[in-house]
């Protein structure tokens, strides 16, 4: 009979967030779980920085007249863990399920600098981990500062071994081996959906199809893909001038879909402009056959010739530094408490192996 492995259904959101605001994007967020669960999905994948938004102001206008909107970024970010978070985890407790969720992180140590990052909850409604973006793309770097490689993991669950990457960081061919090279079977992908009529003619579309269908072949997994949607809510938010309104008001850019192990579509992908989900059964075993053609962190590679490193360490303000006086200090204090504690054990020894515990 053999080992099974696991079987589920999978759901990528395609939504807009309530534009800068928090409590009614995690609100709106747990209504759209509670929509995926009931159509039988295990695994709930929302896009980008879904809570509170991406910060599309960048792309339509000098940095400078962008402040008041970074204001209400950083007021309406998430801190982990913070009350925002508890209710994002209570729901996808509340449907047993996965979840994963594109959040600007803020940090306790400072107001200046936020992270696009993803977090991963159980059906439990346990944290299993977060992934800040490594390295913002082009204007983002004006709003989110860099992650390191402490949250470059793969997580083992009982519907299989999961890992994320955000946007434009699945164009990185080291980050996503190095996801492969630890068992990677589903991955999460998401993104946000683009102004249709802004300045850079950039296909957002067509690029996360070449990521997201090289990913799923090259690692031989499943790729959940979600985005969001640059919506008419946020184009009259944002639309303030004549110039920004012929920029906004030609509708979104993006992709949704889930790709299988062969790099095919299994379902999607979405009208960029219609909210909505895709929804896909996950059957890990259809890994097996796609292996024995490329295994590229096994049998299809060369070690010998190629390798990765991957550093781990956490990047941090403040490492601190003992001095060699504080070291001898708490060194001789170790060496005290251990002289205490042997002199205490030969008197009990002494007094007989009753007394001894």
């Amino acid at each position: 009979m053999g080992d099974t492995f696991p079987k589920f259904k999978a759901a990528a959101i395609q939504a807009a967030p309530v534009f800068l605001n928090r409590e009614a994007t995690v609100e709106k967020s747990c209504r759209l779980m509670e929509e995926a669960a009931a159509k039988g999905s295990e695994l709930i994948a929302f896009p980008e920085v879904y809570i509170p938004a991406y910060p599309w102001w960048h792309r339509l206008d000098n940095p400078y007249r962008g402040h008041k909107y970074f204001q209400e970024l950083v007021k309406n970010s998430v801190e982990i863990p913070s009350p925002a978070m508890d209710r994002v985890c209570e729901c996808a407790r509340k449907v047993n399920a996965y979840v994963v969720m594109g959040i600007n992180e803020r940090v306790p140590e400072t107001l200046g600098t936020i992270f696009n990052t993803n977090v991963l909850i159980d059906r439990k409604g346990k944290i299993l981990g977060a992934h800040r973006k490594l390295v913002p793309t082009f204007a983002e770097k004006l709003t989110w500062g860099g992650g390191d490689g402490s949250t470059l993991k793969v997580y083992p669950t009982d519907i299989g071994k999961l890992g994320m990457l955000n946007c434009g960081e699945n164009t990185n061919s080291l980050a996503r081996y190095a996801l492969i090279g630890q068992g990677e079977q589903v991955h999460i992908a998401n993104y946000p959906g683009q102004p249709a009529g802004d300045e850079s003619k950039y296909d957002l579309a067509h690029a996360i199809e070449i990521r997201s269908a090289a990913h799923a072949f090259e690692g031989k997994l499943f790729n959940v893909v979600s985005c969001s949607i640059f919506s008419k809510e946020i184009a009259e938010y944002l639309g303030d001038t004549e110039e920004k309104r012929r920029m906004v008001n030609k509708g979104s850019r993006g992709l949704t879909a889930i790709y299988g192990p062969d790099g095919k579509h299994l379902a999607g992908p979405l009208d960029p402009n219609e909210e909505g989900m895709v929804i896909a059964e996950i059957d890990i075993e259809k890994i097996i056959e796609q292996k024995l053609q490329h295994d590229i962190v096994g049998h299809y590679n060369r070690f010998d010739v190629l390798s990765l490193n991957l550093n781990r360490q956490p990047q941090k303000a403040i490492w601190e530094m003992h001095s060699r006086e504080d070291q001898a200090s708490g060194e001789r204090k170790e060496i005290e408490e251990l002289r205490s504690l042997m002199k205490e054990l030969a008197e009990r020894i002494q007094k007989g192996p009753m007394e001894v515990r």
